[in-house]
């Protein structure tokens, strides 16, 4: 399995961007796909995942209303959409699957991982 996140760049305050990343190797009807983000100095967080399985989509409380995550109708690409940026949504985002029996976003049941897109959010 390999993903690549891509999309990431600088923006202000109160803007937009959407990451999309790209799933390949496997049939991603049998994994969970997740984003997640890491900031400098602290750990990786959870931040909405997606069952390939049955199409339940999970949001962390630190994004919900604010980001939206959706996927493509082949479910090859997955997308976050982030709209209202803050200063303290910047960090190095990353999209991540797993196989699992349960949905979860909890980094460390994640075995696949692409290698993250920076997102910097300051005027």
């Amino acid at each position: 399995v390999q993903l690549q996140a891509s999309g990431g760049g600088l923006v202000q305050p109160g803007d937009s961007l959407i990451l999309a990343c790209t799933f390949s190797g496997s049939n991603s009807n049998y994994y969970a796909l997740g984003w997640f983000r890491q900031a400098p100095g602290r750990e990786r967080e959870g931040l909405s995942c997606f069952s390939g399985s049955d199409g339940t989509i999970r949001y962390a409380d630190s994004v919900k209303g604010r980001f939206t995550l959706s996927k493509d109708g082949a479910q090859k690409k997955l997308y976050l959409e982030m709209n209202n940026l803050k200063p303290e949504d910047t960090a190095v985002y990353y999209c991540a699957a797993a196989r699992l029996s349960v949905l979860s976003s909890n980094p460390d049941e994640y075995h696949y991982w692409g290698q993250g897109t920076l997102v910097t959010v300051s005027s």
